[in-house]
């Protein structure tokens, strides 16, 4: 049997680990610092389930990451607002950009380990839009599947395909610009 005291006590132990993770997934401290007190809310509620199969800190992982997947579902319900001018012409084709995405040394690829160049990626990536962040942090950094993502955020596999490939030369323009060329 839990007690509200043992709960107390993993407010202490994984407070800061349950921060991080939701940071890192969210990238807003305001929005993690809420989803960690509503998963410690839906812990207080379930603490009589938790029948010790797995460590604490797992469990309360496993509700913030369903936590993670209703803010984002519920975040991304409507259809946003973003513009596509940047990527297509008056005449909605694609605009030429051979003379802005110039190619890349194969020798770049040791760049990350590069503290300047990082800063620079972190500016492209925050120049995205909200939706297209997401979909290109659950992607890359948490390596999720395209059909776990989708059904996430609701949107189709078509749409996510397609905000993707935008993301990605949206970050390789921006990263010509703020890096390459300087």
């Amino acid at each position: 049997m839990h007690t509200t005291k043992q709960l107390e006590e993993w407010i202490d132990l994984y407070g800061q680990k349950l921060f991080d993770r939701a940071y890192y997934l969210l990238s807003n401290r305001e929005d993690a610092e809420d989803l960690v007190q509503d998963v410690y809310v839906a812990a207080y509620s379930a603490v009589e389930q938790f029948q010790e199969k797995s460590n604490p800190l797992t469990w309360l992982i496993g509700i913030l990451q369903h936590k993670v997947s209703d803010y984002y579902r519920k975040k991304y319900k409507g259809n946003p607002q973003v513009s596509l001018d940047h990527f297509f012409d008056h005449q909605e084709f694609w605009k030429d950009t051979d003379g802005i995405l110039k190619n890349w040394d194969s020798q770049d690829g040791s760049l990350l380990d590069n503290e300047t160049f990082n800063v620079f990626l972190e500016k492209c990536l925050e120049e995205l839009p909200d939706r297209w962040l997401t979909l290109v942090k659950l992607t890359y950094l948490e390596e999720k599947k395209s059909s776990e993502i989708c059904q996430d955020t609701n949107i189709s596999p078509t749409n996510y395909w397609k905000i993707l490939q935008r993301s990605r030369l949206q970050l390789r323009e921006c990263l010509q610009f703020n890096w390459f060329e300087k």
